[in-house]
């Protein structure tokens, strides 16, 4: 699939304990699921679609494949990491390969003495922010120089680089992340090819205390307000509770266990949720006795970037998409029903997927 989100934040935040939690919630929950651990710090966990269950079951799939997402635990930072210190080099060039963070914050007193002293969630969050807008700074000057030396050779590519640079060095001087510069849809893919860190979206994971974890406490409510601010995503999550759930084997015990704590579902699926939204994910599905499948695509993407999403040849040699809308494969009673109602859509390449799409591709190679 190839979206994945990188897990970070200081020392002692509770990083690790959701990242492990995390995977070992989903390897228990996902005995049919395509789970596996691909490193000891990556994991690919399934995201969860009540509307799988439902397409699986009027279908009567033999077997459900959820849509996943690769969450990546990073190296720990310190300040200075711009700089070389502690891991620093090392947790700056994993976060190069991650498509969007997962902020870890501490929003919990306790006995685990804090790597800045004291708790306090907005100063860890201009921290790591701070790292890597310094590290970009540094990458975008030296981008721009090179771009300089090649635009007075009349390099189109390079003027139209540094276009983009201008306006990215000027933010990151005064103190905003590259995210918060325009860009416009035909500046995009060279956007992307500049590899800047404070470019990627945030997820704030708000971790909280047991008590807090329903409601939040006075310190994620600062994190939520500048999550607000920054055009971030956050999510009120207790670390300790997680673990505690992973550790439990039977889903009844799961769904007991949260409901006394007032708690609907796991603060992992709002996370894994939350970080399919931040990605800008929406989902597709092909449907048939053998299986009912999700399947993951950038918003906007055509049908034939949804039929390379299965396979390669699917895209190559696209013909067209056989489309149901989800809504109107459930109210008809599947695909016959859907047919017969004539809500069963013959959609050519330059068909916009929308979220919930249920495809049949027809291709030729």
């Amino acid at each position: 699939m190839g979206f994945n989100c990188g897990i970070v934040g200081l020392p002692n935040v509770g990083k690790s304990t959701l990242f492990n939690a995390l995977t070992e919630t989903a390897a228990a929950e996902a005995a049919n699921y395509p789970f596996c651990t691909i490193e000891p710090n990556v994991g690919r966990v399934p995201v969860p679609d009540p509307r799988l269950d439902k397409l699986a079951v009027m279908a009567k799939s033999a077997k459900e494949i959820p849509t996943v997402l690769e969450f990546v635990d990073i190296a720990g930072l310190v300040r200075g990491a711009s700089k070389g210190e502690g891991l620093g080099n090392q947790f700056l060039a994993n976060i190069r390969e991650v498509d969007a963070i997962v902020h870890v914050l501490r929003c919990f007193e306790g006995e685990v003495t804090h790597v800045e002293g004291s708790v306090d969630p907005i100063r860890d969050a201009e921290t790591v922010e701070t790292e890597l807008m310094l590290a970009d700074l540094d990458s975008a000057a030296k981008q721009r120089d090179a771009a300089v030396k090649r635009a007075r050779g009349n390099d189109k590519e390079a003027r139209e680089r540094l276009a983009i640079l201008e306006p990215v060095i000027e933010a990151l001087e005064a103190g905003r992340p590259a995210r918060s510069v325009p860009i416009g849809a035909d500046q995009r893919p060279l956007f992307r090819q500049l590899q800047l860190l404070s470019a990627k979206p945030v997820l704030y994971a708000a971790n909280v205390e047991e008590d807090a974890a329903a409601s939040g406490n006075s310190y994620s409510a600062l994190v939520e307000h500048r999550a607000a601010e920054t055009g971030s995503a956050c999510v009120v999550i207790s670390a300790a509770i997680e673990a505690e759930v992973a550790a439990l084997s039977d889903l009844a015990e799961k769904r007991e266990f949260l409901e006394s704590l007032g708690l609907e579902e796991t603060g992992l699926a709002r996370v894994i949720r939350a970080g399919y939204q931040l990605l800008d994910l929406i989902t597709f599905f092909t449907v048939g006795p053998k299986e009912a499948r999700a399947w993951t695509v950038r918003r906007h993407s055509k049908a034939p970037q949804a039929a390379g999403a299965i396979h390669s040849d699917f895209e190559r040699g696209f013909i067209r998409a056989e489309t149901i809308a989800y809504e109107d494969f459930i109210a008809c009673g599947g695909e016959n029903g859907a047919k017969e109602a004539g809500k069963m859509r013959a959609e050519g390449k330059e068909y916009v997927v929308q979220d919930g799409d249920v495809f049949h591709f027809r291709f030729n190679v």
